[in-house]
């Protein structure tokens, strides 16, 4: 296993993702980043912005088990982790299994199901296993989450407590494509039949749970510098000392970021981050993890501007 083989693999997955999904190369790159990662993905952004569908693209891409939940109003716990069901012929309660028993779950509209739902992938997204009826279930090294919402300004919708936010890697904001995308999108789908929504169902699954753990091993091997560690740490508690951010990034984004840095220097053929390594992946892993203090919300200014002058102020590594 070389970086040359893991960069043809990644290459291949973009190819075939890119048969269905149009115009979203750089959301591709970091999904791509998180999967190697470990890390579960949140895509934000209005309805008809094909979140769902690059959610699907991506899992028929993988040979790896999927699982969906579409969250609603109604959604219970239950219908998430699963159920015990007495069964009268042996005498025992029998677990009847959620989709959370997957190893890639797309978790769709999930800011659609009030608190107590969303809470029930809490453990799952942190540990990779469930506990129901007081006994612990594997969900597997592969299991990943992605997760879809709509912006929370529309109706219908509730607020991801932030324990849950910050188990995700990566919050990738989708927005309306740029006319010539979309104009490329309407002559692939007029020549395509009314069904086109089933268009994932063509895709060919080029990447197995071995090729995957070889190229996780592959990258588990590269090794961060200390002065690269010391630029995420200055970054990551710059964000708690900010008087624009009420509250910052924990200790376990710190850790996801040097994670995804190591990712993407492999993907990017060496063997060794570097600065910009962490600026390309600082706002997307930290702008879902900080609540903006008061003044910043009364002036206007977005986690996005916020995170990008923490990134002019905090000095680089040379």
């Amino acid at each position: 296993m070389t970086l040359e083989t893991l960069n043809q693999r990644v290459e291949t997955l973009r190819a075939e993702i890119g048969r269905t999904v149009l115009g979203q190369e750089e959301t591709v790159e970091l999904i791509l980043v998180a999967l190697f990662a470990r890390g579960h993905v949140l895509l934000e952004g209005p309805p008809g912005t094909a979140k769902t569908l690059l959610a699907r693209s991506f899992s028929s891409a993988l040979d790896l088990e999927f699982g969906r939940i579409q969250f609603t109003p109604d959604l219970m716990p239950g219908d998430v982790l699963g159920t015990s069901i007495f069964n009268f012929q042996t005498n025992e309660f029998v677990l009847t299994k959620g989709p959370v028993f997957s190893q890639i779950l797309l978790a769709d509209e999930i800011n659609r199901a009030p608190p107590k739902t969303q809470a029930a992938l809490l453990q799952a997204m942190n540990e990779s296993r469930v506990t129901i009826d007081g006994t612990d279930h594997d969900l597997g090294k592969d299991f990943l989450v992605i997760a879809t919402q709509n912006p929370i300004e529309q109706q219908g919708t509730y607020p991801l407590p932030e324990a849950q936010l910050d188990r995700f890697l990566f919050k990738l904001v989708i927005d309306f494509p740029p006319q010539d995308v979309e104009m490329a999108i309407l002559r692939k789908h007029a020549g395509q039949p009314a069904d086109a929504g089933r268009e994932t169902d063509h895709l060919d699954r080029v990447l197995n749970a071995e090729a995957l753990a070889e190229s996780r091993a592959l990258i588990d091997s590269i090794i961060l510098d200390d002065e690269i560690l010391d630029y995420i740490l200055r970054l990551v508690r710059a964000t708690r000392e900010s008087d624009d951010i009420a509250f910052g990034a924990s200790t376990r984004a710190a850790d996801a970021l040097a994670t995804a840095a190591r990712v993407l220097a492999a993907m990017n053929g060496r063997d060794f981050a570097i600065p910009d390594d962490v600026k390309r992946l600082f706002i997307p892993a930290m702008r879902h993890r900080v609540v903006l203090g008061p003044v910043a919300e009364i002036e206007g200014r977005g986690a996005e501007q916020v995170l990008t002058n923490l990134l002019n102020v905090v000095e680089a590594p040379r």
